[in-house]
């Protein structure tokens, strides 16, 4: 087997041509696929950095300055729970909201794209394999967090 068959290769390539084809749809509001995951994944309620820093599996650091960046442009603003000013959430604003709806578009619409293409038992046997790619770099990554 060459190192293009791999499944690598493709989840690889299909992962970049996504980033590719979201960072361009995107440019003219200045959204790339990172922050698009960022406006879908502030909900209504909020959500904490620490918690959407799990959920997108970025860096603190890295997310940090992505929120700061998007609250100068005035995407999203930060509040102190009322409950426990310990805590931060993360809520959009009119522009955040306003951009989280063209990225929701631009998703579901590629999504309509690809399901047009496909057949149910495509669809699952994709979706099986997908989970079963994840699981096993999970233990994999568990087998070696062991061993550090």
């Amino acid at each position: 087997m060459q190192l293009n068959e791999t499944i690598e290769f493709y989840t690889k390539a299909s992962s970049m041509a996504l980033k590719r084809m979201y960072n361009h749809m995107g440019a003219e509001y200045g959204v790339t696929q990172t922050i698009g995951f960022v406006l879908v994944y502030i909900a209504k309620e909020g959500i904490s950095p620490g918690k959407l820093s799990e959920k997108l599996e970025m860096k603190k650091s890295s997310l940090t300055r992505l929120l700061n960046n998007m609250e100068k442009e005035g995407c999203i603003y930060k509040q102190s729970d009322p409950t426990d000013k310990r805590i931060t959430k993360l809520f959009l604003t009119e522009k955040g909201l306003a951009r989280r709806k063209i990225a929701k578009v631009a998703v579901l619409g590629f999504n309509e794209k690809i399901m047009n293409q496909v057949s149910d038992d495509e669809l699952d046997a994709f979706i099986k394999v997908s989970k079963i790619i994840t699981n096993e770099v999970e233990k994999i990554v568990e087998q070696e967090n062991k061993h550090i």
